[in-house]
């Protein structure tokens, strides 16, 4: 039987996942962490084009690119693994949990809500870059102990849900690297 996560959870992992795919942009004035190359959410970059070609969805269809640029980065550093696909990572979180993730951000584009509005304080796309600010912000998710793998993060923890494992994936890329760091939670069976 597949995790039903309730809308509230998968907007808790959403907005952890949308901060750190924007913080992640090596585009963009001015210069965030660099992790992969786009610029997909600023209005000076991607963000123009999308409000131009999609009027009513433009935060929301750029917030969903970004994350997929994100999700790339992520599945590519997690092959590197020897069982990449029984892991968690930030941008996985098995297959059920992604697909509900899916729904729930497409739901989002189709409710044409602000995404400041929905997201919560964690949402910081709709604030000037602050690497500071950033840092703040995964602190307060917890000090996960980890063990810097030649592939990743290993987090020594267990997590109860993917909630919990979103927060303590998000809270592992700190400090903050030049490169994705690729904190991954290896599942038990």
């Amino acid at each position: 039987m597949a995790l039903r996560l309730s809308p509230a959870h998968l907007d808790e992992i959403l907005t952890l996942q949308l901060t750190v795919a924007w913080a992640g942009e090596a585009a963009g004035e001015p210069p965030r962490l660099g992790w992969w190359r786009s610029d997909l959410v600023d209005a000076e970059g991607g963000g123009d084009l999308f409000v131009r070609l999609l009027p009513k969805t433009a935060a929301w269809a750029s917030l969903a690119l970004v994350r997929e640029a994100a999700r790339c980065v992520d599945e590519a550093a997690r092959e590197k693994l020897a069982s990449g696909d029984a892991v968690w990572s930030l941008f996985h979180l098995g297959f059920s949990v992604d697909e509900q993730l899916a729904d729930r951000l497409a739901h989002h584009r189709h409710q044409r809500r602000p995404p400041s509005e929905v997201l919560g304080t964690r949402f910081l796309v709709d604030r000037p870059w602050s690497k500071s600010a950033f840092e703040s912000m995964l602190s307060s998710l917890g000090q996960p102990k980890t063990e810097v793998t030649p592939a990743g993060r290993r987090l020594d923890v267990t997590a109860a849900s993917p909630v919990e494992a979103a927060a303590l994936l998000a809270a592992a890329l700190l400090p903050l690297s030049t490169s994705y760091p690729l904190p991954f939670l290896e599942q038990v069976a």
